[in-house]
C-alpha cells in the first residue's frame, strides 16, 4: 500500500539459538516488504550480538533494538524500556553491535522510564555516538498509557539533538496526521502501527472513507487467504477477528452487527462474509 519500510514482531534474542518455530515465522519476509528490519529485544550485548549474527543469515536490511517495549515481563527484565534507565547498557549494546556486524543498527525508544526521568536527548545523543544509523521515537514515557497524548514537541527536540535520521510515532490515525508530524517536528519519516490494523490505506493516497465496501472487501479477502497460506485455517480462524473487526469498522459497513459475525463459529463467519 506504499510503507516505505517494515519492522518485524519483537524478538526474544534467548529463543533465537533454540531456533523455535516462531523465529521462522516472525523473520518470514517477502521481497517486496524490503527494506525490512528484524527488531531485537534483550539486556545482555553478547546474547544480542549472537542472535543477530545468526539472522543476519536471513539478510534484513537493519537490526531494530527495542528500547521502549513497556510490557512488564520484557521492562520489568531489564529489556526494552527497562533499558532507559541504565543508558550505559544501551551504548554497550548498540557499539557492539556497529563494531561487529556489517548490518546498520537502528534503535526504537521512549521518553524515558517515566515522566520524573525524561532522559530522551541524551539517550539518542548516546546512540547516534555509538554508531547507530537511525532512531525511532515514541512520543511518551513508558508509564505513560495509550489515552494520554503523545508529545510530538519530543521528536522535535530529539531532530534538532542529532544528525541521524529521526522516525517519528505515537498518535498517528491518518495521512493528515503524517502531515502535521512531519511540519511540527521535521522528522525524517512516520511510524505506524497500531492504526495501520484494518486500515493499510493509510500508507497510501487513497483514504479507506473514499473506497467502496466491495473494495474494501476485496482487500479483507486478500489478507485472509494470505494469512491461511501462512499460519494455517485454525490458527487464521482466531487470529483474524481483530482484523476482520476493525476492517469493517467504518460508516460502508454501519448496517453490519460486528459483535454478532466476530462471536460466530469461523466456518458460518467465513460463508456469510467470504462467499
Amino acid at each position: 500500500m506504499g510503507s516505505a519500510l517494515t519492522y518485524s514482531e519483537f524478538i526474544n534474542v534467548l529463543d533465537v539459538p533454540m531456533n523455535l518455530d516462531y523465529i521462522e515465522k516472525r523473520t518470514c519476509f517477502s521481497k517486496s516488504e524490503r527494506p525490512i528490519g528484524f527488531q531485537l529485544y534483550g539486556k545482555d550485548p553478547d546474547k544480542i550480538l549472537k542472535a543477530a549474527r545468526i539472522l543476519s543469515k536471513k539478510k534484513p536490511d537493519f537490526f531494530d533494538i527495542n528500547l521502549g517495549c513497556s510490557v512488564k515481563r520484557v521492562a520489568g527484565r531489564g529489556a526494552g524500556a527497562g533499558l532507559l534507565k541504565n543508558p550505559e547498557s544501551i551504548k554497550n549494546i548498540i557499539t557492539k553491535l556497529v563494531n561487529n556486524l556489517e548490518t546498520p543498527i537502528t534503535a526504537k525508544i521512549r521518553l524515558g522510564w517515566d515522566q520524573d526521568t525524561l532522559n530522551y536527548k541524551d539517550l539518542s545523543r548516546i546512540i547516534e555516538d555509538s554508531g547507530a544509523a537511525m532512531i525511532a521515537v515514541h512520543a511518551r514515557a513508558r508509564d505513560q498509557n495509550w489515552q494520554e497524548s503523545a508529545n510530538w514537541n519530543s521528536i522535535r527536540e530529539i531532530k534538532e539533538t542529532v544528525q541521524i535520521p529521526v522516525i517519528g510515532n505515537g498518535d498517528v490515525t491518518s495521512k493528515k496526521d503524517v502531515q502535521i508530524m512531519i511540519k511540527q517536528t521535521g522528522c525524517d519519516g512516520v511510524m505506524i502501527g497500531r492504526a495501520a490494523i484494518g486500515n493499510p490505506w493509510i500508507f497510501s493516497e487513497t483514504g479507506k472513507t473514499s473506497l467502496t465496501a466491495e473494495q474494501i472487501i476485496s482487500v479483507v479477502k486478500t489478507h485472509w487467504l494470505l494469512m491461511i497460506a501462512f499460519y494455517g485455517p485454525n490458527k487464521t480462524s482466531s487470529f483474524f477477528k481483530k482484523h476482520l473487526k476493525a476492517y469493517l469498522s467504518c460508516p460502508q459497513f454501519s448496517h453490519i452487527d460486528l459483535k454478532k459475525l466476530i462471536s460466530m463459529p469461523n466456518p458460518m463467519r467465513s460463508r456469510l462474509f467470504f462467499e
